[in-house]
């Protein structure tokens, strides 16, 4: 699906920075939830518990994009004549949440 106003990911630098961080953070507890894994005396509920983590951090993540999104493109749809393309868009990222 393209984008409301051209090309790219036009986030504020301090979400992009924010994300950014977060997602380095998410591969980080990845990385130790495969190395669990390959542990055969591993606890299932602390497996399941790092999982939650990252599944936790990653709704961050989404929050922080959309908040974004919300703020700088859909507040404004209107002025720009694209509304029902942002609602399209919208709808498509609810079937995810």
């Amino acid at each position: 699906m393209t984008d409301c106003c051209g090309s790219g990911l036009r986030l504020d630098n301090g979400v992009r920075e924010d994300a950014r961080r977060r997602l380095l953070s998410v591969k980080g507890h990845v990385e130790g939830i495969l190395r669990m894994l390959e542990d055969e005396q591993v606890y299932c509920v602390d497996v399941l518990k790092q999982v939650k983590a990252v599944d936790g951090a990653l709704g961050k993540v989404g929050q922080l994009i959309l908040h974004s999104h919300l703020r700088q493109h859909v507040a404004t749809a209107h002025e720009r004549g694209d509304t029902e393309q942002i609602v399209q868009e919208l709808m498509e990222i609810l079937k995810y949440r």
